[in-house]
């Protein structure tokens, strides 16, 4: 079990918008270390990202799902060795499907490709987890060893009951990948579980070795 006192305590309310990528050939420098946000246009990723940073204005949120269609990179501490990434969402957008396909093609090269990746942050809305998108992410991610980190968010839709039944039917559904994704509820609206949220960050960012370690126990197995 990781000992996260251990861990360093980042400062999420410095992150400052970097720049917009269209495509991996275009996104900074692949060094230092990122954490990547990726889900389902309406599955409130973007709120996500500016509750853990407390900034409200970092990443766009828009009324019509899957606007965003660029990767988007955030540094920390004003520099660049440390990065929140919101990837584009999928989905819902009204757009002709050759430009998803496009969209598709170049988050998989992303995640397959990126070497400064050290762990995915997957948005999942609780009432509608695992989706086929969702499904695709994991797949991803276990092609390339990288762990996840599932939010299900809009958590206070539910009664804490509901929500609760919820999170167990997830983490059963997914224990297949128990050593690579870990599940947390999550509300934006009510900033439940940013904690936790911060925490999982800080070890993938603050100890770059955890993801050596992680591959080492990949190969063994």
């Amino acid at each position: 079990m990781t000992d996260t006192s251990a861990t360093p305590k980042l400062n999420y309310q410095t992150a400052k918008f970097m720049i917009s990528a269209p495509t991996l050939a275009q996104c900074p420098r692949d060094d230092g270390a990122e954490v990547a946000f990726a889900g389902r246009s309406n599955a409130g990723k973007s709120s996500s990202i500016n509750t853990l940073t407390v900034n409200s204005r970092l990443a766009r949120t828009s009324k019509t799902p899957g606007r965003t269609q660029l990767i988007n990179f955030f540094g920390l501490h004003n520099g660049t060795d440390q990065r929140l990434v919101d990837l584009p969402g999928y989905g819902f957008a009204k757009v002709p499907e050759k430009v998803k396909l496009e969209w598709q093609r170049h988050l998989s090269e992303y995640l397959l490709a990126r070497n400064s990746l050290r762990g995915i942050v997957l948005v999942m809305d609780i009432r509608h987890p695992l989706t086929e998108f969702d499904q695709m992410m994991l797949e991803w991610a276990d092609e390339v060893g990288k762990p996840v980190h599932i939010l299900l968010t809009k958590s206070d839709k539910l009664k804490r009951g509901a929500a609760k039944n919820e999170l167990i039917r997830v983490r059963n559904a997914l224990k297949e990948w128990e050593d690579l994704v870990s599940v947390q509820m999550f509300s934006s609206l009510k900033k439940d579980g940013v904690d936790q949220l911060r925490q999982k960050i800080d070890q993938w960012l603050a100890n770059p070795v955890l993801l050596a370690e992680f591959d080492d126990l990949d190969e063994e197995g």
